[in-house]
């Protein structure tokens, strides 16, 4: 497991963290999710010991994560961290052979992984010869190549395309699946709820909101309403209790209601008729995130 423990740093009078804590289990993938300048690089920062904490710890498997754990984890910074001028292939191996891979074994696990991405034509092309979306395959590549226990990825769908964002996905899935621990940052979303088992949200430096998706969902108190009524059932909302906020896009009306209160009945009893689509739910990660960071 992968334990964020009170992470505090200062950059003289900005706070970046204030007592960041969460945990990632393996075999589990992690939305790291919060606005611009919450902490979210910061903290991925400090897994890899790129920048001195002024308080607080990282911990894999209970212990301090050490230089040698590291070299078992991979890392996907935001910014560019490939060499622009080198082969494409030229490259991973290099970086393998860093992380102690044998050459041969380096150079069969960057053909592998280059076909997977669907680069195996361009493995001796310079990276500055490809695309913004294959670029950002070839950096997850680079992170993957000596097969890590720990996956840090700060915003990976940057710039993909949906077949790209499909492939990396699975890639991710993948890679949970065989045991290894995944956590990423992004502002996707949907897609972070469809892919992710958990999620941490980060805000003003400290984790507002942190678990399985799922039982964050069914933990709010709110749930979603989404009604479609003609002209004659248009007053039917007025007369319901339980609604915290309401829009309309022209179609559907949207609902925010108070997880409590009988909604579903009340309708149902004041229905005439006028109601053409009905859906009820628990709130999307959005609407987590949303009230989370308010």
């Amino acid at each position: 497991m992968l334990t964020i423990d009170g992470l505090h740093k200062y950059y003289g009078d900005i706070r970046a963290l204030d007592g960041c804590s969460f945990h990632v289990q393996q075999g589990r993938m992690l939305g790291f999710l919060g606005p611009n300048g919450a902490g979210k690089t910061t903290t991925m920062r400090a897994i890899f010991g790129l920048l001195r904490l002024d308080a607080g710890e990282v911990r894999w498997d209970g212990r301090p994560v050490t230089a040698e754990d590291r070299l078992r984890f991979g890392y996907m910074p935001e910014q560019r961290g490939l060499y622009p001028k080198m082969k494409v292939r030229d490259q991973l191996v290099y970086l393998g052979r860093l992380h102690g891979m044998a050459a041969g074994d380096a150079k069969g696990t960057a053909d592998r992984l280059l076909a997977q991405f669907g680069l195996d034509d361009r493995a001796t092309d310079t990276l500055d010869a490809l695309s913004h979306g294959n670029q950002q395959r070839i950096q997850l590549a680079a992170a993957l190549i000596h097969d890590p226990e720990v996956l840090v990825l700060d915003e990976p769908f940057n710039g993909l395309d949906p077949m790209g964002v499909e492939t990396m996905s699975a890639v991710l899935a993948e890679r949970a699946a065989a045991g290894a621990t995944v956590v990423f940052s992004s502002h996707q979303l949907d897609l972070v709820e469809d892919i992710c088992q958990d999620v941490a949200i980060i805000h003003g430096g400290k984790v507002v909101l942190a678990g399985e998706v799922r039982a964050l969902k069914a933990r709010s108190p709110h749930r979603i309403v989404e009604v479609e009524v003609d002209a004659d059932g248009a007053g039917l909302l007025a007369s319901i209790d339980g609604i915290v906020s309401a829009s309309f896009d022209g179609y559907r009306h949207r609902l925010i209601v108070e997880a409590g209160h009988d909604f579903v009945s009340t309708l149902a009893r004041q229905d005439s008729g006028g109601i053409r689509h009905f859906a009820y739910t628990t709130p999307s990660l959005s609407d987590l995130f949303r009230e989370a960071v308010a």
